[in-house]
């Protein structure tokens, strides 16, 4: 379980001592109403990065509702506290719509020891919000330290409810052993923003809030991993933003959708159809099931409750027409980041040769075939061991 140990900061002529929850300045001790503290503690928690309007508002406030007045007036105090104001901003920086930073260095009386490992995976997920350039909420995760990480999601996605289904798990504390790795549900999913969401948008749109969910989280550049349909979003957003892509990883990945390299009726998206209803998951079991023939079965019917409890019938087929027409040809020579592209070697969903698609179309591009049927190997599977081992190979060269 991860747990904040308390300690004393040092920064300017100030110490933040969080034990004995106290503030000196110049030697004197100097009082501070409980918000303000927490604000000044989550700023020195986090001095190399900013910290968001929506981030203050969860550790700060407790997620209520507060105006920006409220939060200008925290930070003024905050900054009067440890002898800085608006106009000088030594200590504390307003970083222009993005949030609040430290400007000055901090130093703890508990520096980590050199090699020491990482924080064990969380057992409770704290949510925070993105706000994307139309103004919609994105809701994230990050977890760990280390390099930045984004997992891209596909557009059915649900932060709370894949955090509980083992097989998510045993692949996102693999990351978090090693990274700052970060999760998000797409608009119009999970947590997201539903409200006057385009679930038909485009995927340079997606790519965006990708963008939008890394300034969040005060990522400048980052890695992406991607697994199955989530490859679109990726390319994207790896062929746009490649001064912020550091690596790209694609897995059970595809060049051209289902429909679009063979044209008629699709037999996954009659499943949805025919049934898509958490209290009976026979029909989603059965496009799990497409899509992991090789199992476990009980990963399977796992997902298949995960992926009916995350989407009603209408957004889940707005989502597969939406993959199945996509074709991603063109971007691919955009992409210039060290890309590591896996594949089983039995995909029947997508098959291999769209793996080989994707690694002639990106300059510098590798290609590690699994042994398996599955779209993407699955804990206790085929080739479970292999993928996580060669991802996290490749995530730290």
């Amino acid at each position: 379980m991860f747990i904040v140990l308390p300690m004393e900061f040092r920064f300017a002529d100030c110490v933040l001592d969080d034990a004995r929850l106290v503030l000196f300045r110049d030697g004197q001790q100097v009082a501070v109403e409980p918000q303000v503290f927490d604000l000044l503690v989550l700023l020195v928690r986090n001095p190399d990065r900013v910290i968001t309007r929506d981030e203050l508002i969860e550790v700060v406030w407790r997620g209520r509702i507060v105006s920006d007045s409220a939060i200008s007036a925290r930070i003024a105090a905050a900054r009067r506290a440890v002898g800085d104001d608006g106009k000088r901003q030594t200590v504390i920086r307003t970083v222009a719509r993005r949030g609040v930073q430290m400007a000055t260095q901090v130093q703890t009386d508990a520096p980590a020891p050199e090699g020491a490992a990482a924080p064990a995976s969380p057992e409770v997920q704290r949510i925070r919000y993105a706000r994307n350039t139309d103004g919609h909420l994105i809701a994230y995760a990050s977890y760990g330290r280390g390099p930045g990480l984004i997992e891209v999601e596909s557009g059915i996605s649900h932060l709370e409810l894949s955090w509980a289904i083992p097989c998510e798990r045993s692949f996102f504390d693999r990351l978090i052993a090693q990274h700052l790795f970060v999760r998000y549900d797409p608009l119009g999913s999970g947590l997201s923003s539903a409200a006057h969401v385009d679930l038909a948008r485009d995927f340079a749109g997606a790519a965006e809030d990708v963008i939008a969910v890394a300034d969040a989280a005060g990522l400048e550049q980052f890695a992406l991993v991607s697994r199955s349909g989530a490859c679109l979003t990726a390319i994207q957003t790896a062929a746009r933003h490649p001064d912020r892509v550091t690596k790209l990883v694609i897995t059970g990945g595809y060049v051209t959708g289902r429909t679009a390299r063979a044209p008629g009726p699709d037999p996954m998206r009659q499943l949805i159809v025919s049934g898509w209803d958490p209290a009976n998951i026979s029909f989603a079991a059965g496009l799990m099931t497409s899509y992991f023939p090789d199992g476990p079965a009980e990963h399977v019917m796992d997902y298949a409750q995960l992926f009916t409890q995350a989407s009603d019938q209408s957004t889940a087929l707005i989502e597969r027409d939406r993959v199945n027409s996509a074709d991603v040809q063109d971007l691919l020579p955009r992409i210039s980041c060290p890309t590591l592209v896996m594949h089983g070697r039995r995909d029947a969903v997508h098959p291999l040769s769209e793996a080989r698609k994707l690694v002639a179309g990106i300059r510098g591009a590798e290609l590690v075939i699994l042994e398996t049927a599955n779209n993407f190997p699955l804990p206790g599977g085929p080739a479970w061991e292999t993928y996580i081992e060669t991802l996290l190979a490749f995530l730290a060269e």
